[in-house]
């Protein structure tokens, strides 16, 4: 059935702890998703097999954290999914799993003892608040199994805290299944073609979540069930079971879910470049759909709004992950619709010239403290228009995009303005972390930056070139004058950014110690964008000394070894973690930005940019099952950390993969980036 090469994250031999360590994930296109860990257990408080995304005010809320599998067989009953408590872990039957994989992107789990074997499939219908589950015996001619299914329940913010005080529901039972009901919360149904339910109500009370445990939180909660149900598995016939708050499902409709998302899932990659539809890159269209979504749960948006998740489980839509997202989640994977949608949204959230830096949880306003996510519109915009030719798009969006460069040049928010002394970009206000480089806790921002940095100037530059060109032939005074600042703002960036001691660019400058001379991959962008601002000359001495000190084989660190900063490790409590999160975790979006540096220093020999990425397809496996997380240790092992699967991860690895595969044409340039001179 599967379209994709067949992606295995557990073979019956390896160790069972394996299975509580990695993890799956299916998504709705809402922003809900199930997930949990391979074992059928939960480890994080955001696992469940059905969280929906509700309007605001509740955001994305767990209904079903677990369900209890159980075989009941002549000699006593094997047990298929795990539930790990503060005094025992139970895991699946060892001699019952034989392998846990990806089918065309979807979640699959074959138990075989003897002659018997059985499969499980999991999967969200698109665009719908609900999760479907189907058992088959694949074993012909085989006498029939009895499978014994107990939901536990536990409504609250996926976010909470597993200690969460238990929202009180009132349950109703059917013969195939039963309704929960609560004056704030949409009705759960749970049904089952040919189930028959018994209500026995049960509670465990010690549940242990492992991975919450090793990151400081509440790790012990209570999941309450109000019976079990029991289907009878026949050989060559097909289970489902559905929960769902979106209302009962017919069993003939039922039945077509899991089918129906196949099919659109193998019309997802005829869509997509045809230079990625083969070998891993094609498992990546699939994981790029995880995070194109119709924003549900703001009721402000209209109904044909796109926008991105950030990452899963925890992040909503970012502005700035989202525009350098763009490219590689929908332009390359054929859905320009999508990405003209997704622009639309965000300009219509402009206010003060920024875009969202996010949107928080189960509301429907944004916050705007970013100083980057605006300037990376321009990028996003960019690349829309070279791949579509959307002129009409581009007019529409020229009013927004014009006002967003006079905010600037004039002074906006957050203390965002033009220096009138060398036309470069300042940011910066107490207890705000404007860049990308944002880990605030407890008040303490770790990287303030606060200044002018280095990516913003380049990304400023960018977006003056851009505009200055989109004008051209309707408004050529305007022109001139954004190429007038973006002239005065390059003469002044490479002038004052340029260390020729350390033949690399300064991270920030008139900040405020003066001068931070830290080594980190934000230079990149001065060689990287479409507009490069970093005169040619100096390319090549920046890109060495960052492959020398900062490439690793799953991404950039984020700072130089040596720096009295640098932490070797993402561990620990959330202050611990957010003190490396930007110095020297490794980020593997940051592959996007350096590969398109060093084709443009190496653009004779492209084809050896491909080892220098050949690694992270290997980390499809390795935590969250067919995608790619959001970050890495510093070092060796260079262990995944933070989201199971994070947007801009994916879509900068399909893009540079994209872009690797092209043909090289004059000056090593590409269809992919029209690479620009500085200047």
């Amino acid at each position: 059935m599967s379209a994709t090469p067949a992606i295995v994250g557990w073979r019956h031999g390896n160790p069972l702890e394996h299975l509580l360590e990695r993890e799956w994930l299916v998504t709705n296109g809402l922003g809900g998703y199930a997930s949990g860990s391979l074992s059928g257990g939960c480890t994080r408080r955001y696992h469940g097999t059905l969280i929906a995304a509700l309007p605001a005010p509740h955001g994305r809320t767990v209904f079903v954290p677990f369900i209890d599998e159980r075989l009941l067989l002549r000699r006593g009953s094997v047990r298929l999914s795990a539930i790990e408590t503060t005094t025992e872990t139970c895991l699946p039957d060892s001699e019952w799993i034989s392998e846990i994989g990806l089918e065309c992107g979807l979640p699959v789990w074959r138990y075989r003892h003897g002659p018997t074997a059985i499969e499980k499939t999991i999967a969200m219908p698109h665009l719908r608040n609900a999760t479907c589950i189907q058992y088959r015996l694949t074993t012909p001619a085989h006498p029939s199994i009895e499978l014994e299914l107990r939901p536990y329940i536990q409504i609250r913010a996926h976010e909470a805290s597993v200690t969460a005080g238990a929202v009180e529901f009132a349950v109703a039972s059917s013969d195939a299944g039963f309704r929960v009901t609560h004056d704030a919360y949409p009705d759960l149904v749970f049904s089952a073609t040919g189930g028959i339910f018994t209500r026995e109500e049960r509670a465990i009370d010690n549940v242990l979540y492992r991975i919450e445990r090793g990151r400081g939180y509440d790790h012990v909660g209570r999941i309450t069930s109000p019976g079990c149900l029991r289907v009878t598995l026949r050989s060559g016939q097909i289970v489902t079971v559905v929960i769902s708050v979106e209302g009962a499902v017919d069993s003939a409709n039922a039945a077509a879910l899991i089918p129906g998302e196949f099919a659109r899932r193998r019309e997802l990659l005829k869509k997509a470049d045809p230079t990625l539809r083969q070998g891993p890159a094609a498992q990546l269209i699939l994981a790029a759909d995880q995070f194109i979504i119709a924003p549900h749960t703001r009721t402000s948006d209209r109904a044909d709004a796109r926008t991105v998740i950030a990452g899963y489980p925890w992040f909503t839509d970012w502005g700035r992950d989202t525009m350098i997202s763009l490219e590689g989640l929908c332009l390359l994977t054929g859905r320009t619709n999508e990405a003209g949608a997704i622009l639309r949204t965000f300009a219509g959230h402009t206010r003060d010239g920024l875009i969202p830096n996010l949107f928080p949880e189960g509301e429907n306003a944004g916050l705007y403290h970013t100083a980057d996510a605006t300037l990376w519109f321009f990028h996003a915009v960019d690349r829309y228009i070279q791949a579509t030719k959307d002129y009409a798009m581009l007019d529409a969006l020229l009013p927004v995009l014009r006002d967003i460069l006079d905010h600037h040049l004039g002074g906006t928010r957050f203390g965002i303005h033009v220096d009138p002394v060398d036309g470069l970009l300042v940011q910066g206000e107490a207890g705000y972390q404007l860049t990308w480089m944002d880990a605030k806790v407890d008040g303490w921002v770790v990287t303030p930056r606060r200044g002018k940095a280095v990516e913003i100037n380049a990304l400023f530059y960018n977006a003056l070139k851009l505009c200055a060109g989109w004008l051209r032939r309707t408004d050529p005074a305007a022109a001139d004058r954004y190429d007038n600042h973006a002239q005065r703002a390059c003469a002044s960036f490479n002038a004052r950014f340029w260390s020729e001691p350390l033949g690399y660019l300064y991270d920030v400058i008139d900040g405020e110690h003066g001068i931070d001379p830290a080594l980190r991959p934000n230079q990149l962008l001065a060689i990287s964008l479409a507009h490069p601002v970093l005169e040619p000359g100096r390319w090549r001495s920046v890109l060495q000394v960052v492959q020398r000190e900062l490439l690793t084989p799953v991404g950039l660190r984020t700072l130089a070894r040596g720096h009295p900063d640098y932490k070797p490790q993402y561990d620990g409590d959330l202050r611990a973690r957010d003190a490396a999160y930007h110095q020297g975790t490794v980020w593997p979006w940051l592959i996007g930005p350096f590969m398109d540096a060093w084709l443009k220093v190496h653009h004779d020999s492209p084809r050896d940019g491909n080892q220098l990425v050949a690694a992270l397809y290997s980390h499809l496996n390795s935590g969250g099952m067919g995608t790619i997380g959001e970050i890495f240790d510093a070092e060796s092992p260079y262990r995944p950390r933070g989201c199971i699967a994070q947007a801009w991860s994916v879509a900068e690895l399909l893009r540079v993969t994209a872009l690797l595969r092209e043909p090289t044409g004059p000056a090593g340039q590409r269809s992919v980036h029209a690479h620009a001179a500085a200047g």
